[in-house]
């Protein structure tokens, strides 16, 4: 089923700008792939582990003295919380989760009524644009513990463009890559993306993690 329409994948930065954090600042954030960036973007800074819900992690800003903590684009506004966002971050230096901002619909194999019912509330192009992140985290066998960022858009040509990013947990080590396709192969458009970005070296740097992760 297609998905609706995707609230904005990007990540934010609440608490300050990234330019307006201190050498040294503190920020908050528990996703390996945002810590990730974070530290190949200003490797001065110290990411400080934080899990819980959006209320809970702005609040740790005040009680455990943070600068700043990274948080979902999407689930600040569902929660109605835009005004906490000190800067929404560039996709080019923090690209989001495969599918991040999209919703996704289960329904029965079997019920026929509900998938006819639905079928016409999809977004063709969402579905497109996570089709091929999703595939380039497939081809990665990547996961939400490892630092794999990727994007998909449709161009005014009608053309999928697809830019990820790959990045060692310390963030010493980075690929990136961008390609673009048929709209309607989004699949084949991610593994081919995966494949450049394996050639890059991406596939030394999940293994490291793997491997790390595994001790």
């Amino acid at each position: 089923m297609p998905p609706p329409v995707r609230e904005d994948a990007r990540d934010a930065l609440c608490g300050s700008t990234l330019a307006g954090l201190r050498k040294g600042a503190r920020v908050g954030t528990g996703a390996p792939r945002r810590i990730a960036q974070l530290l190949a973007v200003r490797p001065d800074i110290e990411v400080v582990p934080i899990r819980g819900n959006v209320p809970p992690r702005l609040k740790k800003i005040e009680t455990m003295g943070l600068d700043a903590v990274v948080l979902a684009v999407a689930g600040l506004r569902r929660l109605g919380l835009d005004d906490a966002i000190g800067e929404i971050l560039p996709v080019d230096l923090f690209p989001p989760s495969p599918g991040q901002g999209a919703l996704g619909i289960q329904v029965r194999e079997d019920s026929k009524m509900i998938q006819e019912i639905i079928s016409t509330a999809g977004d063709l192009a969402i579905d497109a644009q996570v089709r091929a992140e999703r595939a380039l985290l497939a081809e990665l066998h990547g996961g939400c513990s490892v630092p794999v960022g990727a994007y998909a858009e449709v161009r005014t040509d009608g053309s999928l463009s697809l830019y990820a990013q790959v990045t060692s947990l310390d963030g010493t080590r980075q690929v990136s890559g961008s390609l673009s396709g048929p709209f309607g192969e989004p699949e084949k458009l991610g593994e081919a993306l995966a494949g450049e970005l394996i050639g890059q070296g991406a596939r030394s740097i999940l293994g490291e993690i793997r491997a790390e992760a595994a001790v």
